[in-house]
């Protein structure tokens, strides 16, 4: 299984990235604006309309607010070959107005994640610029 790491230094408080982070119904106002377009939730599971209109359906697996950690899988959706994939969020504070946003990805086949790896800077520019505004 490929695993990729993204750490994401925010010049923003701990608590304000992890509210955003665990808003699961509104990734597409605070967390990616643009590389999301729209975002609905039904129990556990996140539908995610991405430019082109592909709708990606997650699985919520877990929302920890003690750890700040968020992870979720998606399950359906995607434009890639994947069989797997899972991933999460883990905020660390560094200050009062910093901290670290982890997001680890797991992904198979091996193959597309280059493409996945790609995708993650990506999504991680965006939510950096978001988290900072």
């Amino acid at each position: 299984m490929a695993t990729i790491r993204q750490d994401i230094e925010v010049r923003a408080a701990a608590e304000h990235v992890w509210d955003a982070v665990r808003d699961v119904a509104a990734v597409h106002e605070r967390l990616v604006p643009g590389y999301v377009l729209a975002t609905r939730v039904e129990g556990d599971v996140r539908y995610l309309t991405v430019p082109g209109g592909n709708v990606v359906r997650e699985l919520i697996v877990a929302i920890d607010d003690e750890q700040r950690r968020l992870a979720y899988s998606a399950v359906e959706g995607f434009r890639l070959p994947l069989t797997h994939h899972h991933a999460s969020f883990q905020v660390f504070p560094e200050g009062e107005d910093r901290c670290r946003l982890v997001w680890i990805t797991d992904v198979l086949p091996h193959e597309v994640a280059g493409d996945v790896r790609a995708r993650v800077e990506r999504g991680a520019q965006v939510m950096k610029q978001a988290l900072e505004s």
